[in-house]
């Protein structure tokens, strides 16, 4: 049987519903602070975002408009539910080369239950960085709980499937998208990219970046302490959660993929440890790389200058 963490007062409840209800803290609870000592890395993000980089946050709302050096091409239809539409950045002025760019794929997190598209520690400073690289960057919405999370992955499926159908209208090359999701969102992207079955069949992909997913190994969070945010995702069928589980899914060697993971959740990369070791023995090349971030941080930050984001540059460049 699950096994929820239970939380009686209501002071409690209150402040850990505050720091998980778009986050998803695995069963480890993440810190949300760098240490002391740790460098001001990200004062100036800090700043831009009004002073907190967490998912969920009062600051953490819609991007005022496009970054600069950039413009959105909004609101394109994959679906016919209002949900199911996401948002294209493009270079401004046009790109001048003549050779189609790569694309950056994006899927937000938020629980299965929140999020948008459109927010803060999506679009900044991720877009304006990937932007002036040269690619084209779409972040995508979809349904939301109560919609099954096993349609979750249906839609994101679906909206990868016609963004490369249409890559070529924003000067994208269908052939090079890379997948990238933070979170739930991240959990949504390794089910795709290990190979679950869905009825959009997307092109192949060069590869996927996993921002700290929020679940790899579905039936292991089940079966030990966690909070009520994965009972509502996931139900209390077992035959469910393998269905949802991207390790589970795993059956073949896939596009390589990095998975980021915070540190300080040993949770975090302890499930992506795994399923790094399941995919590289069926032939596949997924590489964890650690970091010394909270969860939300992991998001926020990603585009800044920095190591980390650096790292990931040189996956993206190398797949690309």
């Amino acid at each position: 049987m699950p096994k929820s963490l239970a939380l009686t007062r209501p002071s409690c409840l209150r402040a850990v519903a505050a720091a998980i209800a778009l986050a998803v803290v695995l069963p480890t609870i993440a810190q949300t602070g760098e240490p002391a000592s740790a460098p001001r890395r990200f004062e100036r993000l800090r700043q831009l975002m009004g002073g907190d980089l967490e998912d969920g946050a009062d600051t953490d709302k819609a991007a005022h408009a496009a970054p600069a050096g950039t413009r959105v091409v909004p609101d394109i239809p994959y679906g016919a539910d209002p949900a199911q539409r996401f948002d294209v950045y493009v270079s401004t002025p046009p790109r001048a080369s003549t050779t189609p760019a790569p694309v950056i794929f994006f899927v937000h997190g938020g629980g299965w239950s929140r999020g948008d598209k459109t927010n803060g520690r999506v679009i900044e400073p991720k877009v304006a960085h990937w932007v002036a690289e040269g690619y084209v960057v779409i972040s995508a919405n979809y349904r939301m709980l109560p919609t099954p999370v096993a349609q979750q992955v249906e839609d994101v499926a679906a909206a990868i499937a016609f963004a490369q159908s249409q890559a070529g209208l924003w000067g994208g090359d269908p052939k090079r998208f890379i997948l990238m999701g933070h979170s739930a969102g991240a959990h949504l992207v390794a089910l795709v990219g290990a190979g679950a079955r869905t009825a959009a069949r997307p092109q192949p992909w060069r590869g996927a970046v996993l921002l700290d997913s929020a679940a790899l190994d579905v039936p292991a969070i089940m079966n030990n302490r966690h909070f009520g945010l994965y009972d509502r995702a996931f139900g209390n069928d077992p035959t469910q959660w393998t269905a949802v589980s991207p390790i589970a899914q795993l059956s073949q060697a896939t596009p390589p993929m990095l998975a980021v993971c915070s540190s300080r959740r040993r949770e975090s990369c302890g499930q992506a440890d795994r399923f790094a070791a399941k995919a590289n023995g069926l032939g596949g090349h997924v590489r964890v790389l650690r970091e010394d971030l909270s969860h939300m941080e992991i998001n926020a930050t990603l585009g800044a200058e920095s190591d980390y984001t650096t790292q990931v540059d040189a996956f993206m460049r190398s797949v690309r």
